[in-house]
């Protein structure tokens, strides 16, 4: 219960994309200087030890439903793996069910399509961009982060300004408005910023130019990377956007009044892109990795008067925030269960000086086209052995090398032949984790098609399972890759199925070739003609080839389907009805019942 007030607090949630522990002066980055979020760190209870998945997706289910990634089925960041278990209760669902106003403002990046959508999983307000990134396959054709179109309460509304300071702007909006309504509100701003492409206004730039100098160590650190010192200050740019957006946040909580009330959260989503070639606080590793860099992020919780400003070093988990905010604002009661994350409230409270003992698995499916040393298949497959097991200070990775990283940060020196008892008691907890999970993470979640909460529908290669086409520049580039859906189909019905090359609303043709693009603050490459002259769907027992509509923009098929779940793959042909790749965009409609 709350010590002074018997209103349940507001809860502002921040999730950056990318970055990591060590790209914030707090943390000690001696390069960059992030002003607000220092301030928000003095005033914060921060978790030093605490862990997230090294990708996007697993961090954003985990946060969300509470469960290990392998329990909730978000587990890649495409390939048909991103979609959240559709009948797991959300954190959204959680506040909404104790009469909170909901709100997310930024990137999702857990489904696209019903039943998946954050309008679908507990948010009233809805402000969000499909699939890992702006720019991703299912995103508005060309956005660029700068006055972009986004899914605005289940439509695309062009918005004007740079994304990171829309998505705040939008919220504190929001935030404004629920709060004049009398309600609780839980407002969600996960960032695609710091995520490449490394777009962002220009004077950023100049500041930290102005910051780093003419740094030679800086530039050292570089040399004979692939990374290069351009990249870097757009990437720390970015950083100080956030940050300034982190003072505009913090101001209006202060001069609303909201501040003593509310619930302050930052986080970052996965270990940084940048921090293994210029600081990383003494850690190894960077996104999509095990080592300690991949997973370690900064966690601030502010709460005033009611948590003390310090620094805890349990080890914890971003799967532990759910019942930890439900706790602290009292509304435990609406949670689902079990979890496998715990409350810290009595932690954060000091009711307790340590947590109980525990051990933590991180594992996720890996972009297809990884190397891997756990598996000579495709690492998008998931397997027991690509995963990391977290135990105090002990790290066991890949099922064979520990390290204690309170002794050996960097993780320098395997120890597991020194310490056979410890690798015993870690490998038996994989073993049965793994045997509680292996049967679900191998069903894939289904996208819903012919629905009365979506239809039409649009269905991207980015759902195609265990193969990776996601970036809007793969498009441009024609990459030859094909891949299956895996559907539900709602009610039976005749449907009808537009096969595209391009995305509708770029208006082109199926064997057009566009030019480059300048963009506000950079250069799109130019898109390659592919000779399609035909295609092939194949869903369930229909299987027909087809040639291109009169407009030359799609290939349509009609068919009737019954209800239950399906496969779908596409072929665009060409004149010889040779495959060159699958149809990227795919419209799907049930035009009558």
């Amino acid at each position: 219960m709350q010590a002074e007030s018997n209103e349940r607090p507001n809860i502002v949630l921040v999730m950056t994309d990318d970055q990591g522990y060590g790209d914030f002066s707090f943390n000690g980055n001696p390069f960059i200087q992030t002003p607000a979020i220092d301030q928000l760190a003095s005033q914060s209870v921060q978790l030093t030890d605490f862990h997230v998945a090294p990708m996007c997706t697993p961090t954003r289910g985990q946060l969300l439903s509470g469960l290990d990634a392998f329990r909730n089925a978000a587990i890649n960041v495409s390939s048909g793996r991103t979609l959240l278990r559709h009948d797991l209760k959300t954190m959204a669902n959680v506040f909404q069910d104790a009469a909170y106003q909901t709100g997310i403002f930024g990137k999702w990046h857990l489904g696209d399509n019903y039943p998946f959508r954050p309008e679908d999983r507990g948010f009233d307000e809805t402000l969000w961009f499909p699939s890992s990134h702006i720019n991703s396959v299912p995103d508005f054709w060309d956005n660029d982060y700068f006055d972009d179109t986004y899914i605005r309460n289940g439509k695309r509304v062009a918005h004007s300004g740079y994304c990171t300071d829309v998505f705040f702007d939008e919220a504190i909006e929001w935030a404004k408005q629920s709060h004049a309504k009398g309600s609780p509100f839980f407002a969600f701003i996960p960032l695609n910023s710091a995520h490449w492409p490394w777009f962002v206004p220009d004077p950023y730039r100049d500041r930290v130019r102005q910051m780093i100098g003419d740094d030679k160590e800086l530039q050292q650190k570089l040399d004979g990377t692939p990374s290069n010192l351009e990249d870097l200050i757009s990437f720390l740019a970015m950083g100080l956007n956030i940050d300034d957006n982190m003072e505009k946040l913090n101001r209006f909580l202060d001069e609303s009044g909201l501040a003593d009330n509310t619930i302050l959260v930052f986080l970052t989503d996965n270990g940084s892109t940048f921090g293994h070639h210029y600081f990383n606080a003494g850690m190894r590793g960077k996104k999509t990795q095990l080592w300690e860099g991949g997973h370690r992020v900064p966690c601030l919780i502010r709460w005033p008067n009611q948590l003390a400003a310090k620094k805890i070093d349990d080890l914890t988990h971003v799967q532990d925030l759910l019942p930890t905010l439900a706790d602290l604002a009292d509304c435990d009661e609406h949670l689902p269960g079990p979890l496998d994350g715990i409350s810290l409230a009595d932690r954060l409270r000091g009711k307790t000086d340590s947590l109980a003992d525990r051990m933590l698995v991180i594992n996720y499916s890996r972009m297809p086209q990884f190397k891997v040393t756990y598996t000579k298949g495709n690492p998008a497959i998931p397997r027991r052995n690509g995963a990391a097991v977290m135990w105090k200070k002990w790290r066991l990775l890949e099922n064979k090398r520990l390290y204690n990283v309170e002794d050996d940060l960097y993780q320098d020196h395997n120890v597991a032949q020194a310490h056979p008892e410890i690798v015993a008691q870690m490998r038996a907890h994989l073993t049965t984790w793994w045997d509680g999970v292996k049967d679900d993470v191998m069903t894939p979640e289904r996208v819903v098609i012919g629905s009365e909460q979506e239809n039409p529908s649009l269905l991207t290669a980015c759902e195609w399972l265990d193969i990776f086409v996601d970036q809007q520049v793969q498009i441009r580039r024609g990459v030859q890759k094909n891949g299956a859906w895996h559907l539900i189909v709602d009610q039976p019905g005749t449907y009808e199925f537009a096969l595209r090359r391009w995305p509708k609303e770029s208006g082109l043709k199926l064997d057009q070739a566009i030019p480059a693009k300048q963009v506000t603050d950079g250069t799109f490459p130019a898109g390659v003609s592919l000779p399609i002259e035909a295609a092939r769907l194949k869903i369930g027992e229909f299987d027909q080839i087809s040639p291109a509509d009169s407009s030359g923009e799609a290939i349509t098929f009609r068919t009737q389907l019954e209800a239950g779940p399906i496969e779908m793959q596409t072929w665009m042909l060409d004149s010889h009805e040779q495959s060159i790749c699958g149809a990227y965009y795919v419209d799907v409609q049930r035009v009558d019942k």
